[in-house]
């Protein structure tokens, strides 16, 4: 269905009623709707923002009208209507009043030259239309502006809180069993992290822990982060209530948090390594799912990774993870860091950071927070971190 073009509003004003009538009956018939006045005493209304005229002819030989009070009335505001002036004789007074106006035409009787006056006129309109339109535009970008202020307003309080939720899934400060201390630090570099650690009590000698980084940032991955600890959490109550032994298997806690992952469907892969330390054998049993940096271990004799392989969870179906059973010295370290310990450690190769990550730790052993400084952990500016960062540190024989 067609619809006719909005005509183009334009206001004549002549005191001689006339006149004014000849010029709109030349300009007939036309594309616009006249309105006529033989005078305007709210120059605002007529020539300002809000004005209903397109365009406005106004004739230069109007009697009781001091065009120098009009000049300045004109100046305490904003002029968006175009106006054409009008004259019957060629002269320069008329042309002065014209250029005081900031008239956009001049023109010399004007029903001579009616085709010349309705081109201007149409010039006229199509500007002021113009200038409707992107008025209407910035009006609208402005709400919009707003709106989208108050929308990350509240995607910030609901990152905030989303924090406080996470931080408090962590836990709750370090744990101590006998000689060996777990301690850890998260770095995450939005509010929400898509790194994630946990260790706790198995049984009488045992302690069960794991360190996850999640693909990407923000929400998704931290949701898939609540998911890890509460598939850990479950396994836990499991072993307590149900005598299942899954949650001191590495290899089938990670088989576990691989069907998980994929059954959610939110296109998310962790990267992990969970462990089991044996307070009693001194043993440590620990499965690694894809997870770079490796496990650093510092002991009297030095620093080395431990080693291990497998894919990340949440990859593929029927993944295949290994143990690995180690017995740990009497005094060490032992760190598990998510890959954003990298890109602290400046440019190159991975081969090239692994080895400097190596140099970073090797050193007396001492606490996690003295091992943390020498990371570049200690006073990280989390708003220019490339990624989040993790740490478990796992010590034994110092305090």
């Amino acid at each position: 269905m067609s619809t006719e073009p909005e005509l183009g509003r334009v206001l004549v004003v002549d005191d001689q009623v006339e006149r004014a009538e000849k010029l709109i009956s030349v300009l007939s018939p036309s594309p616009f709707q006249f309105d006529t006045a033989e005078e305007v005493p709210d120059l605002e209304g007529a020539l300002g923002r809000e004005s209903p005229w397109d365009c406005v002819l106004c004739h230069v030989g109007l009697s009781h009208v001091s065009w120098a009070s009009v000049r300045r009335a004109m100046r305490k505001f904003d002029v968006q209507v175009p106006v054409i002036v009008l004259a019957e004789d060629r002269d320069v007074d008329s042309m002065a009043t014209a250029l005081g106006l900031g008239a956009t035409d001049f023109f010399v009787r004007p029903t001579e030259r009616p085709g010349l006056l309705e081109r201007s006129i149409e010039r006229g309109v199509n500007h002021r239309r113009l200038q409707r339109a992107l008025e209407a535009s910035k009006q609208r970008l402005e709400r919009t502006n707003t709106e989208l202020r108050h929308s990350l307003r509240v995607l910030e309080h609901d990152q905030q809180a989303g924090r406080q939720v996470q931080m408090a899934l962590l836990p709750a400060g370090p744990l101590r069993h006998g000689d060996y201390w777990f301690s850890h630090k998260i770095v995450p570099s939005l509010y929400l992290s898509g790194d994630f650690t946990d260790y706790f009590n198995v049984g009488e000698n045992e302690i069960a822990f794991f360190l996850a980084d999640v693909s990407g940032h923000g929400s998704s991955s931290a949701f898939a982060t609540v998911l890890l600890k509460n598939l850990f959490a479950r396994k836990r109550s499991d072993f307590l209530r149900r005598d299942d032994h899954a949650v001191t298997s590495p290899k089938d806690m990670l088989e576990l948090a691989n069907r998980e992952l994929l059954e959610l469907e939110i296109n998310k892969y962790a990267t992990m390594v969970v462990g089991v330390l044996n307070f009693e054998t001194h043993h440590l049993t620990y499965s690694v799912a894809g997870h770079l940096p490796h496990p650093v271990l510092l002991d009297e004799n030095g620093v080395c990774y431990l080693e291990g392989e497998g894919p990340p969870v949440g990859l593929i179906e029927h993944a295949e993870y290994t143990e690995h059973t180690t017995e740990l010295p009497e005094s060490f370290v032992l760190a598990l860091l998510s890959d954003g310990i990298l890109e602290l450690l400046g440019n190159g190769s991975l081969i090239e950071k692994e080895a400097l990550l190596l140099e970073r730790v090797a050193g007396p052993l001492d606490s996690p927070r003295v091992l943390a400084d020498r990371l570049g952990l200690g006073d990280v500016d989390p708003n220019h971190l490339p990624d989040d960062v993790a740490a478990l540190f796992i010590t034994r024989g110092f305090n």
